[in-house]
């Protein structure tokens, strides 16, 4: 406060400063007080300025999830109150709870009717409303989960021995975003059981790891690489004149002593391996949990038979991830329940869940509470249906079952409803990242970044995350189409993979440099070209592509280039392109031809002037027929022209007495390649400018950030978006006009001066610097006002802290719930005090700007003042 007085101090001096100077200058030529024009802009720098120096620190605020925090005046009635058939249920359950704590005094009490957040009593089991979401992305259990994990924030339990003493509805815990894992597991499982899915809620025992969502032991699923099922080729059977191949040579004493050296190196890595396992496993040991079978969790466990579910599993929901019902991390099940009953645990968890059987019609292993179980008995065997066949007794177990049997009341949380913009945001304030082993994984909303960054893994060397292996990143909504970015940082290879839809139809482009010219891997949707296009490789000195499906059935062309000819004016590689050396092209096979007269591979040898070909090979021969061709100018030195001679073709047939090839035949096929070459070279040339298009515009892409969106999209399409922003401007001119007209802003001033004189320029000035004077004062004491009332606030909440650590051991729960109520409190004061501050520190500017320009057009000092602008 000190400091705040000093500079109000400062303040006050330099406007008594800046008034003695003002009188100064309306005294002044009007050509001097001309040179003083820029005044105004000094004033919105100082007082820019000034407002800066303002700083404010927020404290952290605890991750709490308090019933002070929950909003119960707007929450209907059935939170707030019982209906009678809740209030037999609870009777119910109470007498349930003495009867097992007197026959199993051991055993903890049962998690039966905790408070909900209007401190009402409410059954496990109606907090459950089974819903079917209306999106077809929450139909199966993985997304469900998924969309649990992400969307929640994870509060631990306020006793990790005790199970909590309330149970919010699974609206407010969508509301605020936040829960402990029995609010995660109500919510999954009334998700789950409107999916169709045979579904329950269990309360408890985990390890340390699953209770407090600790993944840094566990590796990414991400990072999980699937086994490829290898498709055995068939063999071709072997000809009977085929060729033998060439005996190997190569030493097999010299095979034996590589293999030998491999297998000394893999056991040597093996060995390290074993080593870092064993020396994390021994701290792993050392950090022995005290609280181990201790610690109570909730998770969800799904039962086979619906949805086609072949066999029983645990989800849980932190995490989303499934397990067996044998996992280590699950030691003991107290009891569960979904919408219609509830479960007592009675088989031993003296082996954790791997012993447990899930046969909930077994009264001997699961007690129940309600006879209304839709779960079948355990069919009896024959000396104890021999002892039942009296009907008298059957009649009478009948009339006992229909007297104790009681319904389970209906829900009495609100139907759960996800709108759009939440299911599509997914992470609370959009943004998640979770630790595992060797691993980050980070998780956005879709539109919250600008490039269409979704999802980001990283991976690491080391087990402190320091040294990066390669980055993963994952996009969404891009023009360019772009799906995957693969990273790797110890190569520098980079792989971006895209979507159906590119330009040029790309599907991945591996390179380590964006220069072009470089080593670099391209492939596309084939079927998307006209060409046919596949592949392509780009190395600095040749270009090779692959072909599928084209009409002249090329599949294969490779073009070799020369060193770049230096030009003195050379703009880009498209005005000097790289010279073609050779161009090799391969054919299929054409079946409308003859395998004689169908060219598997040709070579046009530019610099040497000549073209090879090579043929088909017949289905009954071993050889194939060859042809070069020496391609010569067509005129001499002396301007004639030179006639086709023999020794310009040079051909090997297989069969020469079958097909003789006249001089005139390969006169016109040599004019037919030299053709075909021009034309090679000109596709070679549209293929260098397509990598450097394609090139620009993934530069382009990575500048310019621009996302696609669906016309449906009405908040993100621009054209709805600035249509109802203008008519939403609209009326707010209107609405200020209105306003303005009701206020006079120069009341005050005008006040000061004589009445029924007419005012002059040097009162008009007056007025004029009184007023922005004046306004810039309110201005500065605002924001000072907002400090000062931050700084008490703050102040107030630590002197509470330090209380709160101070006799922290003494309190009782009331007194922690009232501090925690009050942290809340004052932590929301708090973040409303720093964003009025910012608020006003980006509007004071403007508000001062607007007041000048109204000053400069008001009528009433308008002829003053134009001579000033």
């Amino acid at each position: 406060m000190e400091v705040l007085k000093e500079k109000v101090e400062e303040e006050a001096a330099t406007e008594r400063a800046e008034a003695a100077e003002r009188g100064e200058k309306l005294l002044r030529p009007l050509d001097a007080r001309r040179e003083e024009a820029p005044m105004t802009q000094e004033m919105l720098r100082d007082l820019e300025k000034k407002l800066s120096e303002i700083e404010i620190v927020v404290p952290e605020q605890p991750l709490t999830f308090t019933k002070d925090s929950i909003d119960i005046s707007k929450l209907p009635l059935s939170y707030q109150s019982n209906t009678l058939k809740e209030e037999h249920l609870l009777q119910v359950a109470d007498n349930f709870s003495r009867q097992y704590s007197h026959l199993c005094p051991d055993r903890v009490p049962l998690f039966l009717h905790p408070l909900n957040e209007c401190e009402v009593p409410k059954f496990v089991s109606t907090t459950i409303r089974p819903t079917l979401m209306p999106y077809p992305e929450l139909y199966n259990w993985d997304s469900c989960a998924q969309f649990v994990s992400d969307f929640l924030s994870m509060v631990p339990l306020p006793d990790p021995l005790k199970p909590p003493s309330h149970l919010y509805s699974s609206t407010t815990v969508l509301k605020h975003q936040k829960g402990n894992c029995f609010d995660f597991s109500t919510l999954l499982c009334s998700m789950l059981i409107g999916a169709g899915y045979d579904a329950y809620c269990i309360n408890g025992y985990g390890s340390q790891d699953i209770c407090h969502m600790d993944l840094t032991r566990d590796v990414c699923p991400l990072t999980m690489k699937h086994k490829e099922m290898v498709q055995e080729e068939e063999k071709v059977p072997s000809k009977k004149y085929a060729i033998k191949p060439p005996r190997d040579l190569s030493s097999r004493f010299e095979q034996e002593q590589e293999m030998k050296k491999q297998e000394e190196m893999k056991g040597q890595e093996e060995k390290q391996r074993r080593e870092e396992e064993a020396r994390l496993l021994e701290v792993e040991k050392a950090n022995i949990d005290p609280l181990h079978g201790l610690r109570v969790h909730s998770w969800v466990v799904v039962l086979s038979g619906k949805r086609e579910v072949p066999e029983s599993f645990f989800i849980d929901p932190f995490t989303a991830r499934s397990y067996s019902t044998q996992d280590d991390h699950f030691l003991g099940i107290e009891s569960l329940w979904n919408h219609k009953n509830y479960w007592i645990n009675m088989q031993d968890c003296w082996n954790g869940c791997k012993d447990l059987i899930f046969d909930l019609g077994d009264p001997v292993r699961w007690e129940y509470l309600l006879l209304g179980t839709d779960k079948s008995h355990l069919s009896l065997t024959e000396e104890e249906d021999d002892g039942m066949n009296d009907n008298d007794d059957v009649e009478n177990l009948g009339k006992e079952d229909e007297d104790k049997s009681f319904d389970m009341p209906p829900s009495w949380v609100e139907q759960i409803e996800i709108s759009p913009e939440a299911f599509e945001t997914r992470c609370p304030s959009g943004k998640k990242v979770i630790q595992y082993k060797r691993a980050k994984l980070e998780k956005w909303a879709p539109y919250l970044n600008n490039n269409g960054l979704v999802c980001r893994l990283t991976t690491y060397e080391d087990l402190e995350c320091t040294k990066t292996l390669e980055i993963k990143e994952w996009y969404q909504n891009r023009e360019d189409m772009l799906e995957l970015k693969h990273i790797n940082k110890s190569t520098g290879l980079n792989i971006d993979y895209f979507k159906p839809g590119h330009p040029q139809a790309l599907r991945a482009h591996s390179y380590v440099s964006m220069q072009p010219e470089m080593d670099r891997v391209m492939e596309f949707y084939e079927t998307a070209r006209v060409d046919g296009l596949v592949k392509r490789e780009e190395t600095p000195s040749s270009m090779t592509e692959h072909y599928r499906g084209r009409s002249d059935f090329l599949s294969y062309r490779h073009v070799d280039f020369g060193p770049r000819v230096k030009k003195l004016a050379l703009n880009s590689a498209e005005s000097n392109p790289r010279p073609v050396v050779k161009i090799t092209e391969r054919f299929s096979r054409n079946p409308e031809k003859p395998a004689d007269e169908d060219v598997a591979e040709r070579t046009f040898l530019i610099q040497e002037e000549r073209i090879q070909l090579r043929y088909h090979c017949r289905d009954d021969h071993i050889t194939a027929s060859k042809r070069e061709f020496l391609r010569r100018t067509e005129v001499d030195s002396k301007g004639n022209k030179i006639i086709m001679t023999p020794d310009m073709c040079i051909s090997f047939e297989v069969e020469p007495m079958e097909h003789t090839k006249k001089l005139l035949y390969q006169y016109e096929a040599m004019m037919k390649l030299r053709n075909e070459e021009k034309l090679s070279r000109h596709q070679a040339w549209e293929s260098e400018l397509e990598v450097l298009e394609i090139l620009k515009l993934q530069e382009e892409e990575d500048d310019a950030h621009t996302l696609a969106i669906s016309i449906y999209d009405t908040k993100r399409n621009e054209k709805s978006k600035e249509y109802r922003e203008a008519m939403e401007r609209v009326m707010h001119e209107e609405h200020l006009r209105q306003v303005e007209a009701q206020l006079d802003y120069l009341a005050p001033f005008l006040a000061q001066l004589p009445p029924g004189n007419k005012l002059t320029r040097w009162q008009a000035m007056c007025v004029k610097e009184e007023c922005l004077s004046d306004f810039k004062q309110c201005l500065i004491d605002k924001a000072n006002l907002i400090q000062a009332r931050f700084e008490k606030e703050t102040q107030e909440l630590q002197k509470k802290q330090q209380w709160y650590q101070e006799n922290q051991v003494t309190l009782t729960a009331e007194d922690e719930d009232w501090y925690l109520s009050y942290c809340s409190q004052a932590m929301f004061r708090i973040r409303i005090l720093e964003q009025r501050l910012n608020r006003h520190k980006e509007q004071a500017p403007l508000k001062y700007l607007a007041l000048e320009e109204k000053l400069h057009k008001d009528p009433r000092l308008v002829e003053f003042l134009k001579v000033f602008v």
